[in-house]
């Protein structure tokens, strides 16, 4: 097996490809500063960005817990803005913190509960600089907060049947809701071998994978079939050594626009048809070095025309995938639950 298909499978399995150098990342924002400049716009970031939590980047995290009796944990807001309001378990990461502890403890300041993160549910972000991870797990002890304890994080917490019970802080969360109940009822239904075979397929168990990265990253798998051979094949850059296409987050760009720009540098601006599919992994950490607080996502891209169709103009290649990992792909693309949501809210 080659290295490239030894890489692929390490990000399936949620492990991180090690240090992304100079190197091995394609279009820095220094670079995407110099394109800018090419054409006359003026950058509006620093091509030496660095991600600090609490600075400049914010990390939120949120959590969708349900129960056995399919009720959502949520909780009433005690910050005076939004008194009476009611939201999920959900805050800032903290400088140090990984982020499923960020989420426990905000679970656990919150619904007084304990709990162990068991998957992430979706990546929401706002321009390059602000990220919402939604994970789940199960509640492992604690003792649900009352009004007797109200303190300044919340007034109480509650398992709820259904959101309309109550007045929310804001509607931007049903989105995620409905994320975390479709998953909790696929868990339920897994149990059962009766369930298993009416199910789509959902991606497995993926926690964040703990690297601290220096900057925040995209990289891109992006894959396309060859119709003389009808085998899926995967775009590697040549830049230095192969690997796969990385773009840096341009802090005051949505991801989409970071990644249509990063595109147009490898195919030219007639872009073939694509698709964001979603996350195959995140990884991120603390770089104590640095003082950063760097992340990556891994997202899967499909092109909708044949390979022979497709123009390259940067230095990438195409290379083809054995069967098994051919198949493996072909799965997660045929079903839109199969890879995690990277939701980008304009």
């Amino acid at each position: 097996m080659s290295s490239i298909e030894e890489k692929v499978r390490s990000i399936l399995n949620a492990k991180d490809l090690g240090d992304i150098t100079p190197e091995l990342c394609d279009f820095s924002l220094k670079e995407q500063n110099a394109t800018a400049e090419a054409q006359g716009v003026q950058p509006s970031a620093t091509g030496d960005f660095v991600p600090k939590v609490g600075q400049t980047i914010n990390y939120i995290v949120a959590c969708v817990m349900f129960n056995e009796h399919d009720e959502l944990l949520m909780i009433e807001e005690a910050k005076p803005s939004c008194a009476g309001k009611w939201y999920l378990p959900a805050g800032r990461m903290e400088k140090g913190e990984s982020i499923t502890e960020a989420a426990a403890r905000e679970l656990f300041e919150e619904t007084g509960l304990n709990a162990e993160m068991t998957t992430l549910l979706a990546v929401e972000s706002a321009g390059g600089s602000w990220f919402r991870f939604v994970l789940t797990g199960r509640i492992t002890g604690g003792r649900l907060k009352t009004p007797a304890d109200a303190d300044a994080e919340s007034i109480q917490a509650l398992w709820l049947r259904s959101v309309k019970e109550v007045p929310l802080r804001a509607n931007d969360i049903l989105n995620i809701i409905e994320i975390g109940r479709a998953y909790h009822q696929h868990q339920k239904l897994a149990k059962s071998a009766e369930g298993v075979a009416k199910q789509p397929l959902w991606h497995a168990n993926v926690l964040p994978t703990r690297y601290p990265h220096k900057r925040n990253y995209l990289r891109v798998l992006a894959v396309a079939r060859k119709r003389a051979s009808n085998s899926m094949n995967i775009l590697i850059s040549e830049k230095n050594a192969h690997h796969f296409p990385t773009v840096e987050m341009h802090p005051n760009r949505s991801l989409h626009s970071t990644l249509r720009k990063f595109m147009i540098e490898i195919f030219g601006a007639e872009l073939p048809q694509h698709r964001p599919h979603g996350l195959l992994s995140v990884e991120h950490g603390t770089n104590s070095e640095e003082g950063s607080d760097g992340l990556c996502l891994n997202l899967l891209v499909a092109f909708r025309p044949p390979l022979e169709e497709i123009s390259l103009i940067g230095k990438c290649i195409w290379q083809e995938l054995s069967s098994p990992l051919d198949e493996t792909l072909a799965r997660i693309l045929s079903s839109k639950n199969a890879s995690i949501p990277l939701n980008v809210i304009r």
